[in-house]
C-alpha cells in the first residue's frame, strides 16, 4: 500500500509539472515574448513574470532578447561629394522595440537576419550621406571645420527613416563613425593640403606678430620722443634760470673785477678740496696763490 501511495504522489506531481509546462510560461527581465495563436502573433509580453497559455499547437511562445545589440559594418570605400574616396566603418547599437512587428519580418525572429538587413540599410545610408559632404568635413587640420556629429546624425536619421518605412520593429539607440582611412592615392594629396593650410596659419601668425611688434616699437619711439622733449624743455628752463641768476651777478662783477677773480679762485679751490686728498701745488699759480701772504698762526709766532 505504501509503495502504491508513493507512486501515486510522484505521478501526481509529474502530472502537475507537465500541466504547468503546457499551460504556463515564464518571461525573463531581458526578454520580450510574442505569443502566436495558430501561428499568428496575437500578444506581446514585455514584463517579467509567469503567464498562462494554451498548449501547442493552439499557442506558441517566441522569445527575443530586448537588450541593445551592437555590431560594426565592414571597413569599406565611400565616395564623397568632392569625388574623393574615403574608407569608413560605422558602429550601431539597436534593439527590438516592437517584437510583434519584428517577428513576421524575419523567419523565426532571427536577429542574425535582422542584423544583415540592418547592415544593408546602414551601407545605403552611409553612401547617401557621405555623398553630400567633402573630404574636409572628415579630415581637416582645423578641428572646428570637422562635421562628424552632423554626419552621424544624418546617417542615424536616414537609417531610422528606412526602418520605419518597412516597419521592422527595430529602434536605433546609437550610431557613430568607428574609424576612417584614406587610400594611398589620396593620402599624399591630403598631406600636401594640410601642409599648405599649416603654412597659411604660420604666415598669418607671423604677420600678426610683425604688426604687433611694429605697434609696440611705434609706441616706444613715441614715448622716447616725449621723454626727450620733456628733458630738453627742462634743460632749457634750468639754463634760463641759471642765465637769469648769472645776469644778476654780472653787474656786481663788472663794477669790481678783482672781486670776480677772487670769487672764481675760491670756487676752483673749493672744487679741488671737495674730496679728502693731499695737494702738492705751487702757490704762485692760481688759485693756490691765495695761500700767499696768509697771516701767521699763533703757533708760528
Amino acid at each position: 500500500m505504501k509503495k502504491n501511495a508513493i507512486t501515486l504522489i510522484v505521478a501526481a506531481l509529474l502530472l502537475v509539472i507537465f500541466v504547468l509546462l503546457l499551460f504556463t510560461y515564464q518571461v525573463r527581465q531581458s526578454e520580450v515574448v510574442v505569443v502566436s495563436t495558430f501561428l499568428k502573433p496575437t500578444d506581446t509580453i514585455t514584463n517579467a513574470g509567469l503567464y498562462l497559455k494554451w498548449p501547442w499547437p493552439v499557442q506558441s511562445i517566441n522569445r527575443f532578447d530586448q537588450r541593445v545589440q551592437t555590431f560594426e559594418d565592414k571597413f569599406g570605400e565611400t565616395y564623397l561629394g568632392d569625388h574623393n574616396l574615403l574608407l569608413m566603418s560605422v558602429y550601431v547599437g539597436w534593439r527590438i522595440s516592437d517584437a510583434k512587428a519584428f517577428f513576421p519580418k524575419f523567419p523565426g525572429g532571427s536577429t542574425e537576419l535582422a542584423q544583415s538587413k540592418l547592415e544593408n540599410i546602414l551601407t545605403s545610408a552611409r553612401v547617401a550621406v557621405c555623398g553630400k559632404h567633402n573630404l574636409s568635413d572628415l579630415v581637416n587640420s582645423d578641428p572646428s571645420q570637422l562635421k562628424f556629429d552632423e554626419i552621424e546624425k544624418e546617417m542615424k536619421s536616414q537609417v531610422e527613416a528606412d526602418l520605419k518605412k518597412s516597419d521592422y520593429g527595430i529602434t536605433i539607440e546609437f550610431l557613430g563613425v568607428k574609424r576612417i582611412g584614406l587610400p594611398e592615392s589620396v593620402t599624399q594629396a591630403v598631406f600636401t593640403r594640410m601642409k599648405a593650410e599649416r603654412n597659411k596659419y604660420i604666415e598669418e601668425a607671423k604677420s600678426k606678430g610683425d604688426a604687433q611688434a611694429a605697434k609696440i616699437k611705434s609706441a616706444a619711439d613715441r614715448q622716447a620722443a616725449d621723454l626727450i622733449a620733456d628733458a630738453t624743455a627742462a634743460a632749457t628752463r634750468i639754463q634760463g634760470q641759471g642765465d637769469v641768476e648769472a645776469a644778476s651777478f654780472l653787474g656786481v662783477f663788472q663794477q669790481n673785477p678783482d672781486l670776480a677773480i677772487f670769487n672764481l679762485q675760491l670756487e676752483a679751490l673749493k672744487n679741488s678740496l671737495n674730496q679728502k686728498s693731499t695737494l702738492i701745488f705751487d702757490e704762485r699759480l692760481s688759485p693756490f696763490s691765495l695761500f700767499q701772504n696768509l697771516p701767521a698762526t699763533s703757533q708760528g709766532k
